[in-house]
């Protein structure tokens, strides 16, 4: 697949998800760049900014088995990765699959359940399998996980630890729509058109597993010259040295934010990769990544505003 025709292929899944979603192109955007690359995704957001539907829409232009967990205070792991039951009529021990068992899956509200529940993902979202009983099932190569999580709610969250967050490779602030999409969501819905499946808004696969395989491997293909790789390794070890932060960006974030750079390189139908490129996921790849220093908090310092910094700082190769 050449870089234009995963251009085509990118333009395609938007118009379809346009379809349902009104607005949030960027975390689109992110959402396929994501999907190219192999990485997961973390939305964080205000209810009611269509983040649900957003991961439902997503996975249906694709053609991918969606699969969602609602996470609560009481959830077990057993709940997500399924457990051996013990069949009586065959006096064997049978495997039922819990819900991780897809291609696409939203932890909805992530935070909202305890670190041994939220450290069942871990595995998987690393190594793309899980072990029950000391055996290993292998998911999907296309697996991953769209978490959601609500910024406001400070009460009856767990705040998902550093190891977890490392695992994301972009964290994804959804805002609210401007007024003009905002205005287009109400006519929509005030008419009385009241589905919420993505099949019943008309969504439909804009691809096969097949051709997902053929853009997987074009973004792999995609050159990064050894100044951008450099470039990202100089960046990454700024972090590290920033007198604004306790913690660094880890070796991990400096091979997901290139995988990340080869992605949007080419869905912009480009066959190498820009310094641009960097610049413009910096952001979404360090901001969960970054611990603010005791000085930087009492200041009021923003880690998007400490990572901008380190951007300009950071001499980009021509």
């Amino acid at each position: 697949m050449t870089p234009d025709n995963l251009r085509a292929l990118a333009g395609a899944i938007r118009g379809e998800v346009a379809k349902a979603v009104v607005g949030q192109d960027a975390v689109v955007d992110h959402l396929l760049i994501a999907l190219f690359s192999g990485g997961h995704v973390l939305l964080e957001g205000p209810p009611g900014t269509a983040k649900t539907m957003l991961a439902q829409c997503f996975a249906a232009t694709l053609g991918l088995q969606f699969g969602r967990i609602q996470f609560t205070p009481d959830l077990l792991p057993g709940d997500i990765l399924g457990s051996n039951l013990f069949n009586f009529q065959t006096s064997q021990f049978t495997l039922t699959r819990g819900a991780i068992f897809c291609e696409v899956l939203l932890a909805d509200e992530i935070n909202r359940t305890p670190p041994k529940t939220q450290a069942a993902l871990l595995e998987a979202m690393q190594e793309r399998r899980v072990t029950l009983d000391g055996e290993a099932h292998a998911l999907s190569d296309r697996f991953t996980v769209i978490a959601t999580q609500n910024p406001i709610e400070s009460q009856g969250v767990y705040p998902l630890p550093e190891a977890q967050l490392d695992r994301f490779l972009f964290k994804v602030l959804v805002d609210y729509p401007d007024a003009a999409e905002e205005a287009r969501i109400v006519a929509r819905y005030a008419t009385g058109q009241t589905q919420r499946r993505p099949a019943d808004l008309g969504i439909m696969p804009v691809t096969s597993a097949a051709q997902l395989a053929e853009a997987i491997a074009a973004v792999g293909a995609v050159t990064m010259a050894d100044s951008i790789v450099d470039y990202v390794v100089r960046l990454i070890r700024a972090t590290r040295d920033s007198g604004d932060l306790v913690s660094g960006a880890s070796p991990r974030a400096a091979v997901l934010l290139a995988g990340a750079a080869r992605a949007r390189a080419a869905l912009d139908g480009r066959d190498y990769v820009l310094p641009d490129d960097v610049k413009a996921l910096a952001t979404a790849v360090l901001r969960h990544r970054l611990l603010l220093s005791p000085a930087a908090e009492i200041e009021g310092r923003a880690v998007e505003t400490i990572v901008a910094d380190l951007v300009a700082r950071t001499e980009a190769p021509r």
